[in-house]
């Protein structure tokens, strides 16, 4: 089954072209990564994966439904987005948290209590994430880490059928950064479908099995991780010489001499 499909989409914002001619398409259960320069064009490309966004011409097909002929607002809520600057405002514990994944809100909504099921899959979510310790502890208390993966757990609390994933390493260090890459390992058992996007070689999960190259708007390479993974592929879609290795399943980028 066809998750994801853009079709000929270009994309621009006050008469400038971000997006120029992308085709790219995802199938149930691949695990793909998109890597690009800053301003290459990829949280475009995640927003109109994540209906967050029209094209200004081709098409954009998001689980069997087309972009300007649903309700948005019913697509979005088949799709978990983990977005390391979500806003929270106050000091809503780690479970709060999971619970907005539920409901489809940033805050929990006034005069609304989760039922038992609720809370019974918000703590069973915490607790496959590696934080059942964690689940009454308020949002200013948890690290870097901790909060990644609480917002992991609100996006699949929602039972997504597409997991969108923007930059989850950001701000992380090199102990929290690993526990994150653990934890996408682990979905994978889920065979949920995802798509990610970093910067970084070194955040990509050893279990993503595709990537997609985006440079200047548009796609250069696409397809099996270890076809596009190439010192040829990452050098040209960053512009500079980058010599790429593979071990134990993980990538390292270092620049050519």
């Amino acid at each position: 089954m066809t998750i994801l499909k853009l079709d000929s989409v270009t994309f621009r914002r006050n008469g400038v072209q971000i997006l120029d001619g992308v085709n790219f398409e995802v199938e149930e259960g691949q695990r793909w990564v998109m890597l690009g320069e800053n301003g290459a064009g990829k949280s475009t490309i995640l927003a109109l994966c994540g209906g967050q966004a029209h094209p200004t011409s081709g098409t954009v097909d998001i689980l069997g439904n087309r972009v300007g002929r649903v309700d948005l607002r019913d697509l979005r809520a088949r799709i978990g987005h983990v977005n390391p600057r979500h806003n929270v405002r106050g000091t809503p514990t780690a479970t709060d948290i999971v619970l907005t994944g539920i409901t489809g809100t940033l805050e929990l909504p006034l005069y609304w209590s989760p039922s038992p099921d609720d809370l019974a899959l918000s703590q069973e979510t915490l607790a496959d994430l590696g934080l059942n310790h964690r689940a009454d502890a308020v949002w200013p208390t948890l690290s870097q880490g901790e909060r990644g993966r609480t917002l992991i757990a609100r996006a699949l609390a929602g039972k997504p059928e597409l997991l969108l994933l923007d930059e989850p390493a950001t701000g992380l260090d090199l102990k929290a950064r690993e526990q994150l890459l653990d934890t996408l390992d682990h979905l994978a058992k889920s065979n949920m479908t995802s798509l990610l996007v970093t910067h970084h070689l070194e955040e990509i999960p050893a279990t993503t099995t595709h990537a997609v190259l985006v440079k200047d708007g548009t796609i250069t390479a696409s397809g099996p991780i270890n076809d596009v993974i190439t010192s040829e592929h990452i050098s040209h879609a960053f512009n500079f010489p980058i010599r790429v290795k593979k071990e134990d399943g993980r990538w390292t980028g270092r620049r050519t001499n």
